[in-house]
């Protein structure tokens, strides 16, 4: 069981370093977009500190799994919110993205609700299940796969509009965060085939399923949707978001769907769901837009000049200057109309 503890902790920062490496390369890459899919992997394939934070993130797959061999779904959502904390430090220090008073109160919150959960944990008492009814996981992840592109359609419309609010991430958070949560499911869904008996039998077994479709869909599209959103937004804003809405999505509908049971010591069960609810709660206290860049200032305005000082407007010509009396040079040029005719 601790062995899956130190698993969460490692995914945690495997990928908060993914996604902040990603975005400090799309800061230096050309503007990118959902509906320009083959350019937005051309640009981003062609960084290698792009190709670096996919890496992390990769990696964090790989201990997702063993996450979800070891460790019940509850448990592990309240442990993977905690990398919140591990994100907003790096982005501080390797983006410099401010952080919110309510940002920090939530990373407090967040710390708290990761000793709560680990608390609930108990060895040998917890069960971890090993397999969900397909059409089941299909029924729960079709419908939330096509909201979550529905949502963020919606976000890039909004977006373009002239008269908006400063760039949102909780739209964006949420509509990546329902993609991920399918994922999460799918990943525990592989995690359970590991255990067949041969690796043939657990290929043929895996292949079957529809875990390996969902991660190839949710892969190809939060690839493409994360990178445009995580461009838009500051990680600090965007990630939170997306991480709640996956740990809350795969708490609850992981659970049902895989049959695993909650704690039944009143103690332990109260510390996991306050825990797990705890987490959740800081999509509630996270700030829905960046704030408002301050507007340029106005250009300083033409001074008025004084009696005593000189003026640089052009000096009419005086009768002096041009050697003829006062008022025939007026008189001339009606006379000469005039003449004309």
């Amino acid at each position: 069981m601790w062995w899956g503890v130190a698993a969460a902790l490692l995914a945690n920062l495997l990928y908060s370093a993914g996604f902040v490496l990603e975005k400090r390369a799309l800061a230096a890459l050309p503007e990118v977009s959902v509906r320009r899919p083959a350019r937005l992997l051309r640009l981003v394939l062609g960084s290698p500190l792009w190709i670096g934070g996919s890496l992390a993130l990769a990696s964090g797959f790989g201990a997702q799994l063993v996450v979800y061999r070891t460790l019940p779904i509850a448990a592990a959502q309240g442990i993977f919110v905690s990398g919140l904390v591990i994100l907003v430090l790096l982005s501080s220090v390797l983006l410099g993205e401010k952080t919110s008073g309510r940002e920090r109160y939530a990373l407090g919150a967040i710390l708290l609700a990761l000793l709560m959960v680990v608390l609930s944990l108990k060895e040998g008492s917890d069960t971890v299940s090993r397999g969900a009814p397909a059409p089941l996981i299909l029924l729960l992840c079709v419908p939330s796969l096509a909201l979550g592109v529905w949502l963020y359609g919606s976000a890039e419309r909004r977006a373009r509009h002239r008269h908006r609010m400063p760039t949102t991430g909780v739209e964006y958070g949420v509509a990546v965060g329902l993609l991920y949560g399918v994922s999460s499911l799918a990943i525990k869904g592989v995690s359970n085939h590991l255990g067949a008996s041969g690796l043939g039998g657990a290929v043929l077994g895996l292949l079957r399923s529809p875990y390996p479709y969902l991660l190839l869909f949710t892969g190809a599209f939060g690839l493409v949707m994360s990178q445009a959103a995580l461009q838009r937004c500051r990680a600090s804003l965007i990630v939170p978001v997306c991480t709640t809405v996956t740990c809350l999505f795969t708490a609850v509908l992981g659970t049902l769907a895989f049959g695993e049971t909650l704690p039944e010591d009143p103690l332990r069960l109260s510390l996991r769901i306050g825990g797990t609810a705890l987490a959740v709660s800081v999509l509630l206290v996270m700030p829905k837009h960046d704030p408002p860049r301050p507007p340029h200032p106005p250009p300083p305005a033409p001074r008025e000049l004084t009696s005593h000082e000189p003026s640089h407007e052009p000096r009419r010509p005086t009768a002096e200057d041009t050697g003829v009396p006062a008022g025939q040079g007026a008189a001339a040029s009606p006379g000469k109309g005039a003449g004309g005719h």
